[in-house]
């Protein structure tokens, strides 16, 4: 089995990064280019996420045309536009393999996706549920705040059909800080990010607040090794935390980084400007992708599919409307036809 320093040797240092993931991939050979998937869609792309390939879920804002917020599913061979039968944006989705998929987003709303029907779930507050993460599909968390990140933070746990507020999260933050987002490594084990560098840590038995940045932490991931958490506010942060404690990997120069995904293969961070990120030995170096972005697109998600292909997601998402939406992948050429 490779190590972690092989499987991400294909990112050495600042000064080799564009040359070797342009060139090479993680197995030393030839790569495909960065591929335009969909631009100037009518809504924001704000998260992606799927069980492999050819089953992926790109969700965003409600593109004002009476079918609610934009859904797209993508089965290897075309893109749908699923409809959800709500209003409001959609933040964030993820789920597991055979289903169901959750979708949160604008009033407290969650979706779950299930045989190809939507259901609008039973939720205990209104603010805007922005990160959601489960162990398994009886075990599900979403978290979440008041729009522009001011106060409202709370977290939830799925019982039955229905969520309710978790039990010891510090009600203290709920007067000036949102949760973002939640990822976990196991039901014992995960952590939640937010405003003004505020992670909570879920051990399995009780919720624990800290602050480890001075600025937004907008979204952690995790593998076998840690935990990494992005964020910033007009440069870019990367914390990573090995279990001895947060301490800063944040690359010099970076705008502020929106979404992070480690994979077993390459470890990325996306965020404003189109800034594509990699993790290599030399820590994390830009990726240039040959994508031009204006003042206005930025990169909210980032997943690595299971066969390495990478597929970031954006628009305008950083200001109401969320519009101009944009994917861009990496790996064996998908069909376009975002709808």
């Amino acid at each position: 089995m490779l190590s972690s320093t092989e499987r991400r040797a294909g990112v050495i240092s600042f000064a080799t990064a564009v040359a070797l993931l342009a060139a090479c991939g993680s197995s030393g050979q030839p790569e495909e280019d960065w591929q335009v998937v969909g631009r100037h869609l009518p809504s924001a792309l704000i998260s992606v996420w799927g069980t492999s390939a050819t089953d992926v879920f790109a969700v965003g804002g409600d593109a004002g045309d009476g079918h609610g917020p934009m859904v797209e599913h993508f089965d290897g061979a075309a893109w749908t536009r699923l409809e959800t039968g709500q209003i409001g944006n959609l933040w964030w989705v993820f789920g597991f393999a055979g289903g169901p998929v959750f979708m949160g987003g604008d009033g407290g709303m969650i979706l779950r996706y299930q045989g190809g029907a939507f259901t609008r779930m039973a939720t205990p507050g209104n603010d805007t549920v922005f990160g959601i993460w489960g162990a398994a599909a009886d075990d599900v968390w979403a978290v979440g705040g008041a729009l522009g990140g001011a106060n409202g933070a709370f977290a939830w746990r799925l019982q039955g059909d229905s969520w309710v507020l978790a039990p010891g999260f510090p009600s203290e933050l709920s007067t000036s800080e949102t949760i973002w987002k939640i990822y976990g490594r196991s039901a014992s084990d995960a952590w939640m990010v937010g405003t003004n560098g505020k992670v909570v840590r879920w051990d399995g038995a009780a919720l624990t607040a800290t602050q480890v940045a001075g600025e937004s932490l907008f979204t952690t991931h995790a593998d076998a090794e840690r935990f990494v958490a992005v964020g910033g506010f007009g440069t870019g942060k990367i914390l990573e935390n090995e279990g001895d404690g947060w301490h800063d990997a944040s690359p010099a120069g970076a705008p502020s980084f929106i979404g992070v995904y480690l994979s077993p293969d390459d470890d990325y961070a996306v965020g404003q400007e189109g800034a594509v990120y990699a993790r290599g030995d030399a820590g994390w170096a830009a990726v240039e992708t040959g994508f031009t972005t204006n003042l206005d697109e930025s990169f909210h998600s980032v997943w690595v599919d299971p066969s390495g292909g990478v597929w970031a997601v954006g628009g305008q998402v950083l200001r109401l409307p969320l519009v101009d939406g944009v994917m861009l992948h990496h790996g064996a050429s998908v069909p376009e036809g975002l709808l």
